[in-house]
Formats: C-alpha cells, sequence, structure tokens
C-alpha cells in the first residue's frame, strides 16, 4: 500500500488524499484551498472560468490520473470525512461515472448547500456508509469512525489492505456535543497503525484548552439574561452543535430562537438523524424569519414549497421590533436589508459565534460595522471546530502508531516537540509506501 497527500502537508484546508495498491486506487476528500500560496484567502472566482487542464497547471485541481470527467476512470472509490468545503468542494470535477462514499446525512448537507448556494455539485453515484461498519473499495478494508467535529456526521477512517495501515483522522475534537464519541473512540481505536495522518489545526496556535460547547450555552444564557435588548447571534448555519447550545440557552432563558429559512430546512432535515430542535409544534420557541434574498431565490428556482413548509410558524419584522427583548435570531450578512425594516432593535447585543478569521471578509466587516452604527455591542463567543493539544496527545496515544503523519496544518514541522512518536512530515505530492 502507498499512499500520497496531495494537498495539506503546509496547509490547512484543500484536503487531498491518494491511496492505493497494486488493484486499486482511493481518495480520501477532495477539498477546495483556502489559502493561495501567498498565504491570501483563495478565491475560486479567479479560476472558475479555467478549464481542468489549466486548473492543473496552476495547482488548483491537483494533477490525479484518471480522476476528471473527460478521462477514463482510474480511481475505484472517492471518501467524504464531511461536508466542509475544505474536504469536498472540488467534486463537481471528479468522473460522474466514480462512486462517492459518505455519510447519509452528509450528503443532505451538500445537497442543502447546492439549493441555497450558487454552488453546484452532484454526486450522481452515493454509496452510504455507517459508522464502525467496514466496507470495501477493491483489496481495501475502510472502518468509518463517528468523529465530534463542528460539521455533523464527520469521520475518520481506518484504511487497511494487505496487511498494512494507515488512520485518517478528518477533522476532529473533543469539546463538542459529540465528545462522547471521542472518548468512546479512545477505548475502542485500532491499534499499532502504521501511519497516522493527524490533523492539526491548532498545532502552532496557542496552547489551550478549547472551552465545551456547554460552556457556550452557560455564557449564553447568561448574555440573554442579562440583555433586555435583541441578541444577534452571526453563527453557521451548519454548525448543528452552535445552532443545539443556542437554543437550549434560548429555552433556559425564556426567549424566542429566530432562524431564517435556511437554518429551519437545515435542521428540519437533520433531524431525521438526530433528536434536533426544529420548527414544528414540538419546539414552540423556535419561530421562523423569510429573508429578502433567500425567500426570492427559492422562488425564483421554483422551491417554494421549502418556503411554505414553515408558513405555521412564521414571525413578521414587526413582531420582532415589538418585543424585541424576548427575540435570540441567528443572522448573515445577507440579512442586512431585513434588519433595516425591523424597527426597535437599535441598541442591541451581536455576538460573533464563528472563527475570528472570517472577521477579515468584506462583507463580514461592512455588516458588522452596520450594526455597530446601530448602536449594537459586539461580543465574541466561539469554540474551535478542532482538536487541542490535550485531545491530540489522546489520540496519538490511543492508536500507538509508528509514525505520525502532519495533515491539515501550517505547523507540520512543529508535531516533533509535541509527540513522543516518530514523526514523518511529507511534502504535498510525495508518494509514501506503507
Amino acid at each position: 500500500m502507498k499512499f500520497k497527500i496531495h494537498r495539506g502537508t503546509q496547509e490547512i484546508g484543500g484536503s487531498c488524499v491518494e491511496v492505493w495498491t497494486e488493484s486499486a486506487r482511493i481518495l480520501l476528500d477532495f477539498g477546495m484551498p483556502l489559502v493561495e500560496g501567498d498565504g491570501e484567502e483563495f478565491n475560486f472566482n479567479k479560476y472558475k472560468d479555467l478549464a481542468k487542464d489549466q486548473l492543473v497547471e496552476k495547482g488548483v485541481l491537483p494533477n490525479i490520473e484518471g480522476l476528471y470527467e473527460d478521462e477514463k476512470p482510474q480511481i475505484d472509490g472517492v471518501i467524504i470525512s464531511h461536508a466542509h468545503q475544505d474536504h469536498y468542494g472540488l467534486t463537481s470535477y471528479i468522473n460522474s461515472n466514480i462512486n462517492f462514499h459518505l455519510g447519509k446525512a452528509t450528503h443532505e448537507i451538500i445537497e442543502l448547500t447546492n439549493l441555497f448556494t450558487p454552488q453546484h455539485i452532484e454526486i450522481k453515484k452515493p454509496r452510504y456508509f455507517e459508522k464502525e461498519e467496514p466496507f470495501h473499495i477493491g483489496d481495501f478494508t475502510i472502518t468509518p469512525y463517528w468523529a465530534d467535529h463542528s460539521s455533523f456526521d464527520a469521520y475518520s477512517f481506518l484504511i487497511e489492505a494487505n496487511g498494512k495501515s494507515l488512520f485518517y483522522t478528518g477533522d476532529i475534537r473533543s469539546h463538542g456535543r459529540k465528545a462522547k464519541a471521542f472518548h468512546w473512540f479512545l477505548h475502542n481505536s485500532p491499534k499499532k497503525v502504521d501511519y497516522l495522518l493527524l490533523e492539526g489545526s491548532n498545532i502552532g496556535q496557542e496552547d489551550k484548552t478549547s472551552i465545551s460547547e456547554e460552556l457556550i450555552e452557560e455564557k449564553m444564557v447568561d448574555y440573554f439574561n442579562k440583555q433586555d435588548r435583541i441578541n444577534l447571534i452571526y453563527t453557521s448555519g451548519q454548525n448543528i452543535d452552535r445552532l443545539v447550545s443556542i437554543y437550549k440557552a434560548c429555552l433556559r432563558s425564556g426567549k424566542i430562537l429566530v432562524v431564517d429559512v435556511y437554518v429551519a430546512t437545515v435542521l428540519k432535515r437533520l433531524a431525521h438523524y438526530a433528536k434536533l430542535p426544529y420548527p414544528s409544534k414540538s419546539y414552540k420557541n423556535l419561530r421562523v424569519i423569510f429573508p429578502y434574498f433567500t425567500s426570492k431565490r427559492l422562488s425564483n428556482e421554483g422551491n417554494e414549497k421549502i418556503l411554505y413548509q414553515f408558513k405555521e410558524y412564521k414571525i413578521t419584522k414587526e413582531e420582532v421590533s415589538n418585543n424585541p427583548h424576548n427575540i435570540v435570531m441567528i443572522v448573515r450578512p445577507s440579512m442586512h436589508k431585513d434588519l433595516d425594516h425591523i424597527k426597535g432593535i437599535d441598541g442591541g447585543n451581536l455576538i460573533y459565534s464563528m472563527w475570528l478569521g472570517y472577521l477579515e471578509k468584506s462583507n463580514t466587516k461592512k455588516f458588522i460595522d452596520y450594526l455597530k452604527k446601530r448602536n449594537f455591542s459586539f461580543q465574541y463567543l466561539h469554540t474551535s471546530g478542532h482538536a487541542d493539544m490535550d485531545a491530540l496527545k489522546k489520540m496519538v496515544e490511543a492508536i500507538d502508531p509508528k509514525y505520525i503523519v502532519p495533515i491539515h496544518t501550517f505547523s507540520g514541522s512543529d508535531y516533533k516537540k509535541i509527540f513522543s512518536k516518530p514523526v514523518f512530515e511529507l511534502k504535498d505530492g510525495q508518494t509514501q509506501i506503507v
């Protein structure tokens, strides 16, 4: 068995690992880069009109023979760890005859992103796996392990073939609402793996223990109880752990949680896979607002039924205006014009609950400046979607690999200072025999 990290040995994002034997080839993830070669934020709009060969030449697409739509397929399967674009965002270029192996909920999230954004990624040949149930691609045996991550339905994978093994963590942590999955893994992990491809998003950052989602919930309760005004929360509509924390905090403080039709749809769809709150008779303090741009997009594309499913749980801008102190609302920059038409919320509280790096985006800056002009106070309350040093050390101890390989990190050279196991620092495109 051999493997090659096409991207990720020296950067966070754009993950792609090829693994092969004499008779089979697979890919682990096929993500969109997050940064350019010079460290600037990656902007795919600069490349969207380029042909596949040009994208390969510029390093946007990895040079993998038999992967793309204009080639005869030579890849036996693509495995997607979770529905973050830095792990699946370039899959539209993959030959549609190649099988995709992913969680069913992961596929749902990708399809919802197609519905609510300009993204168009169609997976024509999905093959759904279940946690801890091995499946086979050629002579590979792949075992998915459920991972605690800020993406719903995330997995790590044990890859075995010809008596050799590697473990690909994907993105992991131990302080989310699925922390039990991480602790279960510590007691049930594969042992003596040959190579551990270990994500290190937080390596090179300040070494501190990440706060838990339960503590996020507690801090939200404090904010909601102290503020006799509206609370707006800017967070990802797909960070289900965070949405659950916000909902529980609203329940405990007697607030009404208002989500837009996008978040409402995500929660309703994913409630098929876990006990999640969503706008329904069972969750009376959860209401839906219909932002102008989102509603117009759905209507123009013939998806009015998405809007109609929540009409019973609609809250109007007038209702919010008349009762702002009792409202907690999830917002995003595209709702700027909607907030213009909600009166009585000036001097409210904005809670920013995402990675601080997104504050550098121009639309985020404009949105926050707009709210500050309306005298909103600014609070930062977030926890990482990735493992802290303590969690990474526990994973290494549990698996006890022969070698650790840095991936999904800007600080691969720091691994040797942290872990007692031998660290094999590869470069993008370097082939390694297991």
